[in-house]
């Protein structure tokens, strides 16, 4: 099988393209490599079926040529991290929208298998736990830039099952809380980086407001299992389905918990949301998923424990040294 990856050198992409090239498919990856994302598939040139195309999601010339050759595309480039929300809305919006309508375009063109990276983003902040495929979304207004990834992402979704309906095979995969090696840089990024670069430098950890809320963290290999049984499976095909854990956990248990895994004297120390965004954030308190229908499609549910998963995350950032 020869896979195109659009925006393979980010954290997930880069796992899944040498899962990709491990089993022996042969595997394009496209990506512009904003933010410093290169050294994520330096480890993947090693792979004789592996090639790097440095372009923009949004060059059709490029995207039509590869669009052609290959299988099947897995869609995960996008503009993501609420650094880039609150930022810079318009660059979300744009990659991410138009990016994704071109990618469909060109896919049903060429009649290409379409997996669709998506996000827990879009449920927004409707309080009815543990969230469904199908339930309703909940937004803020659209004036706080927070909510344009989770639009975005939305949209995305619209346009797959547009172009499912007139032939497309597409799948949608929305993903909770993914971590592990390759994550982001330390200090930025995600949570858990965030907290890591803290905590291996013996830093406070900086829990934003009382640290109650929740998300349902899952380790990157189970997320990379779940993407390649949905590439395989007809009766994922024109569906969406939930890739994580259920098991929830407090934003201030996790810094506890990378604090005595990483055996660091780091103390916590809880900041407001205004002190780290500024303006244009809003939070949501409960982020965890209903996972059964990919575990009746699938056969999917997440194995790695948050303790391992974490483990072996802090185990791959130290060795990578500078502290």
């Amino acid at each position: 099988m020869k896979a195109l990856i659009t925006g393979g050198a980010g954290f997930l992409g880069s796992h899944l393209a040498r899962a990709l090239l491990s089993r022996g498919d042969e595997v394009v990856v496209l990506d512009d490599i904003s933010g410093g994302k290169e050294e994520k598939i330096h480890h993947l040139k090693k792979y004789p079926k592996f090639t790097f195309i440095r372009d923009s999601i949004l060059n059709e010339g490029i995207m039509d040529i590869l669009i052609k050759k290959c299988d099947i595309i897995f869609h995960f480039a996008a503009v993501v991290g609420v650094e880039h929300y609150v930022v810079d809305p318009y660059s979300v919006l744009n990659i991410n929208v138009n990016g994704t309508q071109l990618v469909l375009k060109l896919a049903h063109k060429y009649d290409k298998k379409v997996v669709f990276a998506s996000s827990s983003e879009v449920y927004g902040k409707n309080p009815h736990i543990p969230y469904k495929e199908e339930d309703d979304r909940v937004l803020g207004s659209t004036k706080i830039d927070r909510w344009s990834y989770s639009t975005s992402k939305a949209v995305g979704e619209h346009f797959c099952f547009a172009y499912h309906k007139i032939g497309l095979s597409v799948v949608v995969l929305r993903f909770f809380n993914v971590y592990g090696p390759f994550l982001d840089s330390l200090d930025t990024g995600r949570v858990i980086t965030i907290f890591l670069g803290q905590i291996l430098r013996g830093k406070p950890v900086t829990v934003i407001g009382d640290g109650m809320q929740t998300r349902c963290f899952t380790y990157v290999d189970d997320i990379i299992r779940g993407i390649l049984l949905a590439a395989s499976n007809k009766k994922a095909e024109g569906e969406i389905l939930n890739l994580g854990t259920n098991v929830e956990t407090t934003i201030k248990d996790l810094a506890k918990t990378m604090i005595r895994i990483a055996k660091s004297k780091s103390k916590i120390q809880h900041v407001s949301y205004k002190n780290i965004y500024k303006s244009g954030y809003e939070d949501i308190q409960r982020r965890v998923p209903d996972i059964s229908k990919a575990q009746k499609i699938l056969g999917f549910k997440a194995k790695i424990s948050l303790e391992d998963g974490l483990a072996k995350t802090i185990d791959w950032f130290r060795k990578r040294g500078g502290f």
